[in-house]
């Protein structure tokens, strides 16, 4: 789960193209992903079962649903980002006429120059977005018109990423450290990681961050910067425990990898067989899930976390299970790269169903991974259990408000993953997670020389089991990229106030834990790779401009976002809602007034509501409470309300 997260570019991008404007002169569909080339001769690649047609200095690529396109435009004869834009559109689709939301500049990066990236503003009832990228190498512009539906871009946002993770300038080649050697972590570039860190505190407004090292099988550093909690002195170090959130799945998996050493199960043994009430939506797609496709994010389940987030309060690891057997899939099996958070929480149950088959699904879980995981690893301070997290050193959850200022965030709304807690639910602490990398670098040993797991099991979980992109591909509960040259295993971790990553380089026998304790805490942790790759091969210094760009466009589209709503919500608009409204799915909603503030309770948690006229004329309501700050419900004929998330659509109808 994410709150307000910054996810890639190009999952927040769109804009609308009527079917005239997109079906001449169409290339059949890829039948791979392509080497292909802008105008200019600028190398890409095209995804596999994508089009590509050329239009003028347009080259245009279109997703098989027919709804989604993305645009490369080459700009020549002009002099700033603006005025490449304007041309570009003018190419691509000179109709467009969607406000600009916010615009942010960007560093310099793999060759490209005055890169400017434009947000715009469309309506909720397009299910779409809008966004370009100017970038500039030599004498001409490129720009980036992503015309992305919501639900093509949720579900071929891996394969939108072949396209950017190639698009360079003719004749460059991205700096790679195949084959270097990696440096000592010595004082001095320990001290420029640490610089990071504080640089990424201070340019984000996160509160406190710990940080773990780890090389040659040792624990060089272990502490902590800023403060466990707003408005108190005291600050985290290394036994401080964060929600590690989806870092969870990989202690998860290590669980099954330890059960498949046991001969106890295999990868390949079909879930049923050990689960047999594993079902979900569709029988084929059942019948055909393999222990190892539990968490390989490829079978084509759609992420679908509302029912969670939203009735967390009657939600029990078995219910949890039975929600699996409303889930549809939305693309083939093993054809692309969908995050489902419930079918990784099926993951831990089956392994819990496999060791204590009489327990209760949670109880099993959470006893067979203290056995098989956290206990023979020295994990002793890691726990399921918030309430001992919370008795002990701990650091608090916090988010920016709606206006931008540093607040904390409720707790309460991070309690929605206990009964997915295979899938994110474990507190841990930077020693803890070291111990963790330590036994993934040296392939299963203990720090004693004994075999804690066979190399086979262990390594089995990072082989790919369906791509996120050109250079980064999805295992079990893992990630490998290779950006760079250099194979690089890590996952990161999110939920409200808590963003984690754990990173390590196997053939440099290096490893990093970065724990956050605020939003947008998964800037830090997504740079900071960066940053590690940067000190440990003197690579160029880029992970510092990245960050500061990335922390001024976060509060920008905050500041944006603010400048659209209505707080308190508009009185008039509120004065036609009804009292209660409800969902199957979602439950309940409470509508009620506090002085002039309009509050939603949903149960489980509550927020005052902004009120927002989008520019199609219709009203939204949106969450402001910290952490949750833009849960949106689109005012609906008939006094409805309707949520959605990327591929689903939840109506709410008055009660």
């Amino acid at each position: 789960m994410r709150s307000r997260a910054f996810l890639p570019f190009l999952l927040l991008l769109s804009s609308f193209l009527t079917a005239q404007d997109n079906t001449s002169a169409s290339t059949e569909r890829l039948t791979g992903d392509t080497p292909e080339k802008t105008v200019l001769g600028n190398p890409f690649v095209a995804p596999k079962d994508w089009t590509v047609r050329v239009k003028g200095t347009a080259t245009i690529l279109e997703a098989p649903e027919g709804d989604t396109w993305i645009a490369l435009v080459d700009v020549q004869n002009v002099k700033t980002a603006d005025e490449a834009l304007a041309a570009a559109w003018k190419a691509y689709k000179p109709t467009a006429k969607w406000p600009v939301k916010v615009t942010n500049d960007l560093p310099d990066k793999d060759g490209w120059s005055k890169r400017r990236v434009y947000e715009y503003q469309t309506s909720p009832n397009e299910k779409r977005g809008v966004a370009a990228l100017a970038y500039y190498s030599g004498t001409a512009w490129t720009v980036v018109i992503e015309d992305v539906s919501d639900a093509t871009g949720e579900k071929r946002g891996g394969q939108a990423a072949v396209i950017f993770d190639r698009l360079l300038p003719k004749g460059y080649s991205r700096e790679s450290f195949a084959g270097k050697q990696a440096n000592k972590l010595d004082a001095a570039r320990i001290a420029e990681l640490t610089r990071f860190i504080e640089l990424g505190i201070k340019e984000t407004g996160v509160p406190g961050v710990s940080l773990g090292l780890v090389q040659d099988g040792k624990v060089i550093y272990a502490d902590g910067f800023g403060v466990k909690k707003l408005g108190d002195p005291a600050k985290p170090d290394g036994d401080t425990l964060f929600i590690i959130a989806s870092n969870t799945k990989a202690m998860t998996t290590l669980l099954l990898a330890k059960l498949v050493d046991q001969h106890k199960l295999t990868w390949d043994t079909p879930v049923t067989q050990l689960f047999p009430s594993f079902k979900l939506g569709d029988a084929a797609t059942t019948r055909s899930v393999l222990v190892k496709h539990l968490i390989c994010a490829c079978t084509g389940m759609p992420r679908q976390d509302m029912e969670w987030i939203f009735e967390f309060g009657k939600m029990t690891p078995e219910s949890s299970m039975t929600l699996l057997g409303t889930m549809q899939p939305t693309s083939k099996f093993g054809e692309l790269f969908q995050y489902s958070n419930l079918m990784a929480a099926a993951a831990g149950y089956t392994a819990a169903h496999v060791v204590n088959p009489n327990e209760e699904l949670g109880k099993g879980y959470d006893d067979a991974v203290q056995f098989y995981v956290f206990g023979p690893l020295g994990m002793t301070s890691t726990t399921l259990d918030f309430k001992r997290a919370l008795a002990t050193n701990h650091s608090e959850a916090h988010s920016p408000d709606v206006d931008g200022k540093p607040a904390l965030a409720p707790m309460s709304i991070n309690y929605s993953v206990i009964p997915l807690r295979p899938a994110g639910g474990a507190w841990s602490s930077v020693r803890d997670m070291l111990k963790y990398i330590s036994m993934e670098l040296a392939e299963g040993k203990l720090p004693d020389g004994s075999t804690y797991i066979s190399k086979e099991p262990l390594l089995e979980r990072r082989a790919p089991q369906v791509a996120i992109g050109k250079d980064e591909t999805y295992g079990m509960g893992l990630m490998v990229d290779t950006t760079y040259g250099v194979p690089v295993v890590h996952h990161g971790g999110d939920l409200i106030g808590h963003h984690s990553d754990m990173i390590w380089l196997p053939q440099q026998n290096v490893g990093a834990v970065v724990l956050t304790n605020g939003d947008p805490g998964w800037l830090i942790r997504s740079r900071f790779q960066r940053k590690l790759l940067e000190v440990l091969f003197d690579g160029r210094h880029e992970a510092d401009a990245q960050l500061e760009a990335d922390a001024k466009r976060f509060y920008a589209q905050l500041a944006a976002e603010r400048k659209l709503m209505t707080i308190p919500a508009d009185k008039t608009q509120a004065a036609k809602l009804a009292k209660h409204y409800n969902n199957p799915s979602l439950g309940d909603i409470d509508v009620s007034q506090s002085g002039a503030a309009t509050i939603f309770d949903f149960g489980e948690w509550k927020s005052e509501m902004s009120s927002r006229q989008n520019p199609d004329g219709t009203i939204s309501f949106l969450t402001i409470e910290p952490g949750m700050e833009g849960s949106e419900f689109v005012v609906g004929p008939n006094t409805t309300l309707v949520m959605r998330d990327a591929q689903h659509e939840y109506v709410f109808q008055s009660k």
